[in-house]
């Protein structure tokens, strides 16, 4: 009891006490969490009282609970600020994990009483909540092997260990490498077209690395990296460019190559032991999508029409180019700078200008809190009084439309060496009537740390993250669920980027920044016409952007389709060509978002998943275009939004909760016309 992962946080709403927490309380905490999870899931498999649902499903969902404080806090550090102690625990753990895990679900006498209880259904007068939460246990075990024989399970066990471990080497492997990948420049000259801010944010990030007197650019997670935009000197974007693409398959000790060869191997063979032809099948039959093909369907669908746009596009960006006497061919480096000179020609708009207008702090304030505020009536008051793992990180009340403060959200904003890259959303705790817990929500982003005295200055891609990281944080921090198992995000993948998508659009149709001022001082207001040249150019700079991003998702399917018999891929530039080929997305101009050495959704928690972006965008923009008929930023419609679908999480099937909300099933036009593809 001297751990303090082992017992109930005092602090408000059970936020973890950073003050207490060392890293070497980590380890035995989760081995003696899973140790006190087993005894609490054996006293239920092994009960001499006849199952029943309060006996055996509600009491597996009040078990764990040291486990889960203990492993959400873990991993959230290990995401957001890690150190070789941490990541040494993490790889010891994964097979463990892994492990407790089957001795849940393949856990014979257990699954007896989950299988009596859901045989009972039918009998029994159960509500609708209750009735779900029954058939997802019974479907969880299914599909974690408990109808295998005991060679199956075996089997099983061994890949899921492996797996476990091979992730863990995998993730480890794409924070090295990002570290060892930056760009370090030595002539500030080559740094021309970057704002002060930017540069001088990389001198500090140069010598915090020990290298003062220099510039550092950091590798963000995707494939192109924000400096592309802005650098004049070409041949530092091809650096960058080349730096990135390189990234984990440099036959170092970070390559991914052998990992993810191997991954995509034992889960076909995975699939085959659980009777489904492929993992991808295994997923989606899990999956609003139900099947590969539906959403092989839409992606192809989208494919051609969007390579054509990126084709459209590369013109304009050569016509330029040769304008200006380049006299060279335009490359997948070029594409950034050279686009940001489209939109100034078309639009009048020009991002760079832009940038002094989003002002984090603004765009978190005006923006992103106020949409909130405008749709749900919630307000943010920074506190002071909690302890945090890192300086930078700052944690604010959440407050209702009623006063009451509801739970916290923690806000990890700037790009640190020991922390992934790309951004996302996570809890501490999750909200739970039956456990008595409200939510404490993670936003976690990788937005250039600036120099002291100086604003952090953000793209709009960097706004558009915001709002879509933010989106995910709604749906814990509104969640109404007296069960944790359908507690905020928890629901099927391809329907959990719907409510962080549809928050994107506030960023776009609130244009806050139209109203505000530059940093540069109080007399700069925003040029009137930028936000109508923001909004025209959106869908016809599209080709780029839906191309890379299928590229990836078409990828990951690919990878995930491969039967159990296949043989070992030895070659994995040679497949993910092959497989851009094959969908007509093999474009040296518009590589990847993600190529697969460092794919981190595909090899991680989005396996077989990644489509799920887009299936939910045709939820989005249908969804948009019903809130655009109904009055649209209302607090009407924010109240519908959170009755129907953020305070329900996982308690109904994904399709109701987009009918409940719109009165309709999605229709694919609205993205279409969103994706500049009609």
């Amino acid at each position: 009891m001297t751990n303090p992962l082992l017992r109930p946080s005092e602090l408000p709403f059970q936020a973890p006490p950073f003050n207490l927490i060392k890293d070497e309380h980590f380890r035995p905490g989760i081995v003696e969490g899973m140790k006190r999870h087993l005894i609490e899931v054996n006293a239920i498999a092994n009960s001499e009282e006849p199952p029943t649902f309060e006996n055996t499903i509600v009491a597996l969902e009040r078990a764990g609970q040291d486990l889960g404080r203990a492993t959400s806090a873990f991993y959230n550090l290990v995401g957001s600020n890690t150190n070789d102690t941490l990541q040494a625990a993490k790889n010891d753990l994964a097979p463990k994990l892994a492990a407790h895990n089957d001795a849940i679900t393949l856990n014979d006498r257990l699954f007896a009483r989950v299988k009596a209880v859901h045989e009972q259904r039918a009998a029994m007068a159960m509500d609708p909540v209750d009735a779900r939460l029954l058939e997802r246990y019974y479907e969880r075990f299914v599909r974690a092997g408990a109808l295998l024989d005991a060679y199956g399970k075996e089997r099983l066990k061994a890949l899921n260990a492996e797996e476990a471990t091979l992730i863990a080497r995998f993730e480890e492997n794409i924070l090295k490498e990002r570290g060892e990948s930056a760009v370090i420049v030595d002539d500030a000259a080559q740094l021309e077209g970057l704002s002060a801010e930017a540069i001088e944010a990389a001198a500090e990030a140069a010598k915090a690395k020990g290298q003062a007197g220099r510039w550092l650019i950091d590798l963000r997670n995707t494939t192109t990296q924000p400096a592309l935009a802005e650098l004049k000197d070409r041949a530092l974007r091809e650096r960058i460019m080349k730096a990135s693409l390189a990234r984990n398959s440099r036959g170092n000790a970070y390559d991914n190559k052998g990992i993810i060869a191997r991954l995509a191997q034992l889960r076909a063979q995975k699939a085959h032991l659980l009777g489904f032809p492929s993992w991808a099948h295994y997923v989606m039959d899990d999956q609003m999508a139900k099947s590969p093909d539906r959403a092989m369907s839409l992606l192809g669908m989208l494919a051609p029409a969007a390579a054509a746009n990126a084709k459209k596009e590369a013109a304009k960006l050569q016509a330029i180019v040769d304008q200006q006497g380049g006299g060279f061919q335009v490359e997948s480096w070029d594409w950034d700078y050279y686009a940001e000179q489209v939109r100034k020609a078309e639009f009048d708009l020009d991002e760079a200008e832009l940038k002094p207008y989003l002002d984090f702090e603004r765009v978190l304030r005006d923006g992103v809190f106020f949409a909130a505020n405008q749709l749900f009536g919630l307000s943010f008051k920074e506190r002071k009084d909690l302890p945090v793992y890192h300086p930078d990180v700052r944690v604010f009340d959440i407050i209702d439309a009623d006063g009451s403060v509801i739970g916290l959200v923690y806000g990890d904003f700037y790009a640190r060496d020991n922390k992934n890259g790309g951004a996302w959303m996570s809890t501490f705790v999750d909200q739970s009537e039956l456990l008595g817990q409200h939510p404490v929500i993670t936003q976690v982003c990788n937005y250039v740390k600036p120099a002291p005295g100086l604003s952090c200055l953000l793209s709009w891609d960097d706004v558009i993250t915001l709002f879509h990281e933010f989106g995910h944080g709604l749906h814990g921090m509104l969640s109404e669920q007296k069960y944790p198992r359908f507690s905020g995000t928890a629901t099927s993948t391809d329907f959990v980027e719907f409510p962080s998508q549809v928050n994107e659009n506030w960023a776009r149709i609130r244009l806050y920044w139209a109203a505000s001022r530059s940093i540069t001082g109080p007399e700069s207001p925003c040029p009137p016409r930028w936000p109508k040249s923001c909004a025209r150019r959106r869908p016809s700079t599209k080709g780029y952007a839906t191309t890379e991003y299928l590229a990836a998702a078409l990828l990951d399917l690919e990878w995930h389709s491969l039967p159990a018999d296949a043989p070992l891929v030895t070659d994995v530039e040679a497949f993910d060509q092959a497989a851009l080929k094959k969908h007509g997305l093999d474009s040296r101009l518009v590589p990847p978002r993600y190529r697969s050495s460092y794919f981190s959704h595909a090899w991680t928690g989005y396996a077989a998943n990644y489509y799920a972006y887009i299936w939910s965008e045709v939820m989005d923009a249908d969804a948009f275009a019903w809130f655009s008929e109904n009055g649209g930023l209302t607090r009407s419609n924010g109240d519908r939004l959170r009755a129907s679908v953020l305070s329900q999480g996982g308690s109904k099937a994904e399709d109701q909760l987009y009918r409940d909300l719109t009165g309709r099933d999605p229709v694919v036009e609205p993205l279409l016309v969103k994706r500049g593809l009609k």
